[in-house]
């Protein structure tokens, strides 16, 4: 079984070796004196607990970037847990409420200390959603703006969504937001009419209102997550680099069309162990230099398989021909 990971933020060598010693069968542990270096570490273990140390540093202030933790799709199941003076977490309590998951009082001896972190993670490793947490890591991988429709409704978008349309808030966004007004009756019928039909995919042309009201041609394509989960889907945006476009561009039935037919035209296959090795880690959030590492094989040969996985689904991305392969069980993950 695979250890978890644990990351101890602390400047006291005592405090973690205390840890190392007693936790050291249950998880794989790091440690790192700096909160903005454990960031960039965080991103790269995926731990599965992060322990802050506030006794270790001489000001709240200090703290400043832990709401980064929680802000991206990668660690938000993370586990974090602060160790501080009691009328510091008093503080804490009130700037991180909804950051900082549980408390340990400075008061506390060791073995109480061990006995919460374990008491802290156990709840959470049964209700794990694998399939959501694979989707939702390799969502915020991919370089282009990626939402997650429910109609027209934005239930996610990935950073790159966010800092192409320089959102403000991350919930309450509806798709028509970003859209020019001639167009949003029309497109409040496309995605319905997508969300209700048959078709597990669909592409388009339109304009998006991006940052200062710009209007930009966009290539969109649809993919539903699966048959049995009614109207939500996930929209896929590639620009074409112009800034001045034709206003009266929409949906393009002839095009849809075409996608349908070449996708009923896939003949059947099924992927070989070593593509479904390379899926299964890339639903992990695994990068081309983590795979190498973790398969022993080249980054070229990791991309001649990717670029194989995706002409093979006819996707256009990673992330599609991943759908794909859920949608129709050519794919054998472990649920936990």
């Amino acid at each position: 079984m695979e250890k978890k990971q644990l990351l101890i933020v602390s400047k006291n060598h005592v405090f973690i070796d205390d840890i190392m010693e007693r936790l050291s069968m249950d998880y794989e542990i790091s440690s790192e004196k700096s909160i903005h270096a454990a960031y960039t570490i965080a991103l790269n273990l995926l731990p599965d607990v992060i322990v802050f140390d506030k006794t270790s540093y001489n000001k709240i202030s200090h703290f400043k970037n832990l709401k980064n933790f929680k802000s991206t799709h990668f660690l938000s199941k993370t586990f974090l847990i602060v160790h501080a003076r009691a009328e510091e977490i008093s503080i804490l309590k009130k700037k991180y409420r909804g950051i900082i998951d549980d408390y340990l009082y400075a008061n506390m001896k060791p073995n109480q200390i061990i006995d919460k972190i374990k008491k802290c993670i156990a709840p959470t490793s049964n209700n794990v959603n694998y399939w959501h947490d694979c989707f939702m890591g390799l969502f915020n991988l991919i370089a282009k703006p990626i939402v997650l429709l429910d109609q027209n409704n934005i239930i996610a978008m990935n950073d790159e969504f966010r800092n192409t349309f320089k959102t403000e808030r991350t919930k309450n966004y509806r798709l028509t937001d970003f859209v020019n007004v001639e167009n949003k009756t029309k497109v409040k019928t496309s995605l319905r009419n997508f969300a209700r039909g048959k078709h597990m995919k669909a592409v388009t042309n339109t304009s998006l209102l991006v940052h200062n009201d710009k209007l930009r041609n966009a290539h969109i394509s649809f993919s539903k997550l699966s048959r049995s989960v009614n109207d939500q889907f996930v929209m896929i945006i590639d620009f074409s680099g112009e800034d001045v476009i034709d206003n009266n561009i929409g949906s393009h039935s002839a095009q849809v069309e075409k996608c349908f037919k070449e996708n009923s035209d896939i003949t059947e296959f099924s992927f070989t162990k070593r593509e479904k090795e390379i899926i299964a880690l890339l639903c992990k959030g695994y990068k081309t230099k983590e795979i190498s590492d973790a398969l022993f094989i080249s980054p070229k040969t990791i991309e001649k398989h990717r670029s194989n996985i995706i002409k093979r689904t006819n996707s256009e991305t990673i992330l599609e021909s991943i759908i794909y392969a859920i949608n129709h069980n050519l794919v054998d993950l472990p649920l936990s």
